[in-house]
Parts: structure tokens; sequence; C-alpha cells
């Protein structure tokens, strides 16, 4: 198996998930990464050297309480945002040195984002939400359209497809969400607090649908929440505090 990661730290990690599969290479790395902002004129470090592996097809929670800086290595392993120091990696390809045409090239076909407050566009329907990152990518307009509606379908949206945001519950505008984040067919999905914003019964049916089309799809999914409950759906956790792993 090639790689590009020595083959001994390999033989020392479990490459299978749960339910045993394979889950392959590395898809990606964050390596001494840092992150500091500027409030005014105080630097805020927000990640301190953070060091992580994410395999391909894994499902992995970052876990952490507000303000550890879970939301930002979620932003910088999916390109929206760069560190300060250090490298992202996305299949041995250094995310740091992209242009901002190519990173934005890779946010819209390489990976999907589910977030928190949905992110819905209110002067479009749920299809037309679903299929706006398809249109980015200018794939063909029916393909993406019939897409579209098979997914609205599989998250249990068929009857709703024409519905604006705001004739839609918190649940249904995060199936919406979701729907549109597997548009592109991504390799990875990051969902950053995707429950935060719903009540338990509701949030429990979105970690069992994205657990259901992780293992459906075999896409890499990555969850930040503050939740054990949430983190607990995963089949890996890894604890950050004060912009440290704590533990993996």
């Amino acid at each position: 198996m090639q790689c590009g990661v020595d083959k001994q730290i390999l033989k020392q990690r479990d490459t299978h998930s749960a339910d045993g599969r394979d889950l392959g290479c590395p898809v990606l790395e964050a390596q001494n990464v840092h992150k500091t902002y500027t409030l005014g004129r105080k630097p805020v470090e927000v990640l301190r050297g953070v060091n992580l592996e994410i395999r391909a097809g894994e499902f992995l929670a970052i876990q952490g309480a507000s303000g550890a800086g879970k939301s930002t290595l979620l932003h910088l392993f999916g390109g929206l945002d760069r560190p300060s120091a250090g490298k992202v990696m996305f299949m041995g390809r250094d995310l740091t040195a992209l242009s901002n045409s190519d990173l934005a090239g890779f946010r819209n076909r390489r990976v999907g984002f589910v977030f928190q407050a949905y992110h819905l566009l209110p002067e479009l329907d749920a299809l037309e939400n679903v299929c706006l990152p398809g249109r980015i990518s200018r794939r063909n307009a029916m393909e993406v359209k019939e897409k579209a509606e098979e997914l609205l379908a599989q998250v249990g949206l068929r009857d709703r497809m024409e519905h604006r945001a705001f004739e839609l519950s918190g649940g249904e505008q995060q199936r919406v969400a979701i729907a549109r984040a597997l548009i592109n067919s991504p390799e990875v999905i990051f969902a950053d607090e995707p429950t935060g914003n719903l009540d338990s019964h509701t949030g429990e049916e979105i970690i069992e649908l994205l657990s259901s089309l992780h293992s459906e799809r075999g896409a890499t999914l990555v969850i930040a929440t503050h939740d054990s409950s949430v983190a607990s759906a995963a089949e890996r956790i890894v604890h950050l505090l004060d912009g440290v792993i704590e533990a993996a």
C-alpha cells in the first residue's frame, strides 16, 4: 500500500473501521498546524501545533468545548481558511500552496459542508439550493437536477423540494444542507455542529442520517461537536483542548 506514510507508523495504527472496513490511505493531514487571529491589537492563538491524520472512509468526530478550535480546524481541512503556520494536506497535496481560485475549485468539487446555521439561500427553494454547487461546477443542468431530486428523496424531502427555507423546519433545512453537500459526490463531508440548532430528537435523526449516508457512500465524514452523544456515533473521537489535541 503506497500511501506516502511511514510503514512503521501504519503498523501501529488500526486502519479498519468499527465494521471491519479497510479505511485505506490518509485523505487529510494536519502537520504542525497553527492558527492565530488578531482581535483588535491582541493575537489569539486558536490552534497550537495540531498534528492529525484522517484516513479515507473514516467517520471521525472532533470534540471539544466552545473555543477549543474544532471549527477552525474543520475550516482549515476544508479549505475555507488557511493556517498561520504548518501544512494541511489533501491526498498528499498541500492545500496551503494552492491559489485562491484553485482552493475554491477544491471546495466545490472535492469536499462538502454541513453547517450549524444551514446557510441556505432564502430566495431559492430546496431543490435549487441543492443544485447550486453542481451549477457552480458547470455540470450538465439536467443531470444535476435529477441527482438533486434523488438526494432530496433520500433524505426524506421528496414532497418538500419546492419549498423555500422559511417554509421548512430546522431539521428539514439541515437535510437540505446535507443533500447539497453530497451533490458533487465529494470525497470528504464536513459537518460543523450539525445538530447545534436542533432539538435532541431531530438532532439524533440528523446524526443517524449522516451515519447512514457515510456507510452507503463510503465518503470520509468529519464532524465537529461539543456534544458527547453526537461524537459517540463516530468510529474515532479526537479531543481538542485549548487548540491542542488532548487525545486521539
